[in-house]
């Protein structure tokens, strides 16, 4: 280790002991360093300081109930324009009876998020929310990206704040995370230039929880982005969360090319995810948890990212589409019990979590 990066370590190390924030150019200089494993050690104070050796994980199910979309974003494999080849809207039987399947399960939480389908009315959302919670009451409702808040806002003539309200009324519980993307504007110009803005998803998130829904935030990474534009998206959500303390966990998203419009790009390299996963703890030091998505990374690498920062591996899932449509190899579903093996082999305490984190459990 040259003597730069002793010193860079020194400093960082003593800010975390002091309780001081790390910096825009703390985090570049993490993201320029080649030490991983010192990376790794220091987000992993961060970790154990907030969540000692636990990993959290839930029983859950996916819901992707459309895959029509009118935004065609470049790194997106999961959307369709509507009659083309492989295009589908799930009825709202169809929905109930995925559900179903689910509960059997003994899942946890629904976690539903589809295209912005411009077929589709606000009755349908409205609709499967209700039906889900009548049917299904002890099910968590986890729906709907910040983007698809903001359409269904536009299709219903509501404010945003209206929107949120009457989805809450209908049963809605909390909202993912994704439809963040990064935030920056030359980023959204090149890989989705019709979605709603990095300001608006902001916005969308800011109203929600000053309604008391809470959500997670994300990041997709490993395109054209820069380290510097990925910092500012972390200091983005950190100013978010000082001022509402809404976001629940941050989960970062390696892009997956395969069946993409973005050409040429390869699949994350193992040392950058973990290194976004442990810078990502460090610099959102007002994040009670990092997420590390198996779906996207691997069950192997998962497992390695618990010693990096992270203390989530997200849930069972259940049929997941979109990053398979982009050529994950992962399964679409873990039992329980496959990932508490995953957990205790890392050498982590497994603990069943529902979707707030408000009830956890130590498993046996």
């Amino acid at each position: 280790m040259s003597l730069k990066e002793l010193e860079l370590f020194k400093r960082i190390e003593a800010k975390l002991e002091s309780g001081e924030r790390l910096s825009f150019e703390d985090g570049l200089a993490l993201f320029k360093s080649p030490d991983l494993h010192h990376i790794g050690y220091l987000a992993n104070l961060v970790r154990e300081k907030k969540n000692r050796r636990q990993a959290h994980f839930i029983v859950n199910r996916h819901i992707n109930y459309t895959n029509i979309c009118k935004n065609g974003c470049k790194f997106c494999a999961f959307s369709k324009e509507a009659g083309a080849p492989g295009a589908y809207t799930m009825s709202l039987e169809e929905i109930l009876d995925r559900a179903a399947v689910g509960m059997a399960a003994g899942i946890q939480e629904f976690h539903i998020v589809g295209g912005l389908n411009p077929q589709l009315p606000f009755d349908y959302y409205l609709d499967m929310l209700s039906n889900l919670k009548e049917k299904f009451p002890q099910g968590h409702l986890q729906a709907f990206t910040a983007v698809e808040i903001a359409h269904l806002a536009e299709i219903s003539g509501l404010s945003l704040k209206e929107t949120l309200n009457t989805l809450r009324e209908a049963g809605l519980g909390s909202l993912p995370g994704g439809g963040a993307e990064v935030f920056s504007q030359r980023i959204r110009n090149n890989i989705c230039p019709h979605k709603l803005s990095g300001e608006g998803w902001l916005n969308v998130m800011r109203q929600a929880h000053e309604l008391g829904l809470h959500s997670n935030a994300t990041m997709l990474y490993g395109h054209m982005e820069t380290y510097e534009e990925r910092l500012l998206h972390l200091l983005a959500l950190r100013k978010l969360q000082d001022e509402t303390g809404g976001f629940l966990a941050f989960i970062p998203l390696a892009f997956h090319p395969r069946n993409t419009k973005l050409k040429g790009y390869h699949m994350t390299t193992a040392v950058d995810d973990l290194k976004t996963l442990a810078i990502s703890r460090l610099m959102l030091d007002n994040f009670p948890h990092i997420k590390a998505f198996w779906i996207m990374l691997g069950e192997n690498l998962a497992q390695i990212s618990l010693g990096f920062g992270v203390d989530d591996l997200d849930g069972t899932v259940l049929e997941e589409k979109i990053t398979h449509a982009a050529g994950a190899r992962t399964a679409q579903a873990l039992t329980r019990n496959q990932l508490v093996s995953l957990i205790r082999q890392a050498g982590y305490i497994p603990i069943q979590r529902d979707t707030l984190y408000s009830r956890c459990r130590e498993v046996n």
